[in-house]
């Protein structure tokens, strides 16, 4: 098993529910997953000087986070989002305000490159995740490009678009600068819309295969990327890379009784991140990381509160021992 460092880009937060204060951000939901699974990645962040950061920092010691790149703030705050709840029909629906001028939208650069640089010495022979929501703010973006500049990393770009938290131009650099691209089902069609000159379809539209080889297709080649994942709930994935490799998840839904989606989308990133770091074959990092992202779905919030989760399925890969070669697999 080869171990290349991990670097993951971005915000670091807390979801304060009316009942509880919940530990969130894509970039931490990754990271946190890969830390179970001693990834021991560098999590680049910022918080605030506040007691709410302590959430935080026991998070990054519980999952085994390298702690040298996350940055204290004494001007700005640890980023929040307010969630407010509101009943409709007997059930609950959650309400996000992403609060603006947070900590982590004035990560400094120079400490950034630093940390990565003494932290991860072989970054470039790495990995660097990072996502859209953490470039709202010029401090930020120019750290986050700064770092992008540093090292030949594979670039793993997690779209994940905010209504009202991105830009169309900070939305293409990033895809400029990506290697592989992970999105869902509808920000493959508002990459279709913009950059493909495709009408969007109705709300009830569901891609059929061949549109989707067509539309990454045509962004690969736009953008130069090595890879596409889209994922796309309970009809599973489909991976599209630049030799015109296709695959698609098992036709059958897996089974799992649904709590919430939240987090989802990251727990698929961050095995599939660890299948690349570990050299699994592609075909096994994909269904390990459909499965685990399913299993997520039936447990409340991003990450498991019980560390046994994780231990089972570590226990479970542990007992299939994947074949060494790697077909298809992603490269730099």
């Amino acid at each position: 098993m080869t171990s290349k460092p991990i670097v993951i880009f971005g915000e670091t937060l807390i979801d304060d529910f009316p009942d509880q204060p919940v530990v969130g951000g894509a970039p931490f939901n990754v990271a946190r997953t890969m830390g179970y699974f001693d990834c021991a990645p560098l999590m680049i962040s910022r918080v605030g000087d506040d007691t709410t950061a302590a959430l935080i920092r026991a998070d990054m010691q519980r999952f085994k986070l390298l702690t040298s790149g996350l940055q204290t703030d004494t001007q700005h705050p640890t980023g929040r989002v307010k969630v407010t709840q509101e009943d409709s029909n007997n059930k609950a629906i959650h309400h996000f305000e992403i609060l603006n001028n947070q900590a982590y939208d004035h990560i400094d650069a120079q400490t950034a490159v630093l940390a990565m640089q003494q932290t991860c010495p072989l970054h470039n022979q790495g990995i660097f995740y990072f996502g859209t929501l953490a470039q709202r703010h010029a401090t930020s973006r120019a750290a986050l490009y700064k770092l992008l500049q540093q090292t030949n990393a594979i670039k793993y770009l997690d779209l994940n678009l905010r209504a009202m938290q991105y830009s169309l131009a900070s939305m293409e650099q990033s895809l400029q600068c990506a290697d592989i691209l992970k999105l869902n089902e509808e920000e493959l069609q508002i990459l279709a819309e913009i950059y493909l000159n495709k009408i969007k379809p109705d709300t009830h539209h569901q891609f059929g295969d061949a549109e989707i080889q067509e539309q990454a297709s045509a962004l690969i080649k736009l953008f130069d990327l090595q890879a596409i994942l889209i994922t796309l709930g309970e009809h599973g994935y489909r991976y599209l890379d630049k030799a015109g490799l296709y695959l698609r998840s098992a036709a059958e839904a897996i089974q799992v009784q649904i709590v919430d989606t939240v987090g989802g989308g990251d727990a698929f990133s961050a095995i599939f991140l660890l299948g690349l770091q570990r050299d699994w074959p592609l075909t096994v990092s994909l269904q390990r990381a459909h499965e685990f992202a399913a299993a997520i779905c039936g447990v409340r919030g991003a990450v498991a509160s019980d560390l046994e989760f994780y231990s089972r399925w570590q226990q479970r890969w542990d007992i299939e021992t994947p074949a060494i070669n790697n077909p298809g697999g992603v490269s730099k």
